[in-house]
């Protein structure tokens, strides 16, 4: 970057009734005005936005909290030329529990079976008829921290009961995975700077320290630094944190991510260093962070090291005895210094379903369910204004729009299009979905995605037909987006795939679709009973 450019006027973002997150000192060596300005909630938007204009602040840097977040969406539409760190975008997880769901869901990240009901009535059949014991979450609200608003239920009538008495909306309900404890992993510029264990006491299984969990920094396996890298580089975070499960099965979930975290400030500090290499045209170096510096760092006393600001390091030239593990791939600089701000990744208008479908009045009869024609209308316009955006639609116990498996991030996706979904939960692998699995392996993919023609849940397809909307609403949505993610598209849906002529509508909506073989009645063969050398064709 040339040092000759003008560097771009910093300002940090306060609110009233918030703790300061950044504070100038934090950006020691800035040799410009740091600019702050405060948003005083109840309709204050238009003053704070004439404040950061008079200001001429070109970079706005804070967190935005929950129950602030669709506004300030809308205040940073009103200033374009205003970059907001982190953006809005990388900030969507920080609003909801249910938006971490819907970000992992959308990159393939591993979390806990999760199920989510703005249907009151819904929710509790679901409730009804599943397995316990079941972890039921605040999903949404001013004060989301410390374990406080996490339950877990053992039966339907606990679960009613807590409900009845939270008023939770949406119900968030997650199935309950024992786990050892739970690693938090704190990243800037895509960089693991802090990472330390947390552990629940005896007999517990909430890991909190506000709930009596204990925590150390010693020996954070690779594997969760590297989920943490790659989660951080899907949110296009300049800083991040992650709470990692630690299951028993010897498997690694997300259960939090967002740009807002408890730090001490000495990790504000190189937040600050991190964003003044980013905006300062080359006249700053780009703060090094040595792997598993925490591991000493976590020696000194927590009320001393609450203490220290401005530390540094220096670049060291490792011997083949001085690394425990191999390095993490380090992150490129255009990685962190392009970022696309033209277009929006989780608009409110599809996402925000807090207020879309959260706080409508209830009963008990269904909206007029969209056509397929309204549907695809749909499909093309998110198409043409977010190229790689991947909608992940509203799934309930009457739908599901996609499924996927993935077991190497790092080989292409396979998608499959099937008739229609079952009744099982999303986690249970039936028939179909282990022989997609065993194809795609053998095939060197890493990941399948499972998309029907119809995304009503169905025993049958007697049970099909009877539905007033088999289709579903977002169905055309999904199904392009992940035809547009994977490496192939194989249809599989066997001859009902005429029902309504929905075969026609589909192949007409994705090119290039392929099949293993055509039946009698000239459509797509399922999967089940060909071998897996079957090599796939036009359809």
């Amino acid at each position: 970057m040339n040092s000759s450019q003008k560097r771009p006027t910093l300002g940090l973002l306060y609110m009233d009734f918030v703790l300061q997150f950044f504070h100038p000192s934090n950006f020691k060596g800035w040799p410009d005005k740091i600019e702050t300005v405060t948003y005083h909630w109840k309709n204050d938007q238009q003053r704070l936005i004439n404040d950061i204009k008079n200001k001429k602040i070109d970079v706005l840097i804070g967190n935005i909290p929950a129950t602030a977040y669709e506004t300030f969406r809308e205040i940073s539409k009103a200033l374009p030329n205003v970059r907001f760190v982190p953006s809005l975008d990388t900030q969507f997880s920080n609003k909801s529990k249910e938006n971490v769901t819907r970000f992992c869901k959308k990159y393939d990240i591993p979390i806990p079976p999760t199920h989510i009901f703005y249907d009151r009535k819904k929710g509790y059949q679901f409730l009804e008829k599943t397995r316990y014991p079941k972890i039921i979450k605040k999903s949404y609200g001013p004060s989301n921290y410390g374990g406080y608003f996490v339950h877990k239920v053992d039966t339907f009538d606990e679960a009613k009961q807590l409900l009845e008495s939270k008023k939770y909306n949406p119900i968030y309900v997650q199935d309950f995975i024992p786990m050892s404890a739970d690693i938090r992993v704190m990243l800037i510029g895509h960089e693991p700077v802090c990472a330390f264990w947390r552990r629940p006491p005896e007999g517990e299984w909430l890991t909190n320290t506000s709930q009596g969990g204990s925590i150390d920094y010693q020996n954070v396996p690779k594997e969760v630094l590297d989920l943490a890298v790659r989660v951080s580089k899907a949110a296009k975070a300049e800083y991040w944190a992650c709470d990692i499960a630690v299951g028993k099965d010897g498997k690694y979930r997300i259960l939090e991510c967002a740009t807002a975290f408890a730090a001490f400030p000495y990790i504000r500090d190189w937040i600050g260093q991190y964003l003044m290499w980013l905006f300062g045209n080359g006249q700053f170096k780009k703060p090094h962070f040595p792997i598993n510096n925490w591991e000493e760092l976590g020696k000194i006393s927590p009320y001393l090291l609450r203490t220290m600001r401005q530390i540094t390091f220096g670049q060291y030239t490792p011997s083949s005895d001085a690394d425990c593990f191999t390095p993490l791939a380090k992150t490129s600089t255009n990685e962190l210094l392009v970022k696309d701000l033209s277009q929006e990744e989780w608009p409110s208008d599809i996402w925000n379903f807090q207020d879309n479908l959260g706080r409508q009045k209830k009963s008990d009869s269904k909206p007029a369910p969209a056509t397929s024609k309204n549907s695809a209308k749909t499909a093309e316009s998110i198409s043409a204004n977010a190229d790689n955006a991947f909608v992940i639609p509203p799934t309930d116990e009457t739908y599901r729009y996609s499924l996927s498996r993935t077991w190497d991030i790092k080989k292409p996706s396979l998608f499959f299009i099937a008739l229609h979904p079952t009744c099982e939960e999303d986690h249970y692998d039936d028939t179909l979905i282990k022989k997609c699995i065993a194809y795609a392996k053998q095939h060197d993919y890493g990941s399948i995605i499972i998309g029907s023609l119809f995304a009503y849940r169905a025993k049958n397809i007697s049970d099909l037909k009877k539905a007033c909307d088999p289709i579903g609403t977002y169905n055309d949505v999904s199904l392009l987006e992940n035809h547009q993610r994977a490496e192939k598209t194989i249809a599989i849906w066997g001859n009902d795939g005429t029902f309504k002529g929905r075969a026609d509508e589909v192949k007409a909506l994705l090119p290039n679709l392929l099949c293993f073989q055509l039946t009698v009645k000239k459509q797509p063969r399922s999967i089940k009973g060909l071998a897996n050398d079957m090599t796939p064709v036009l359809l």
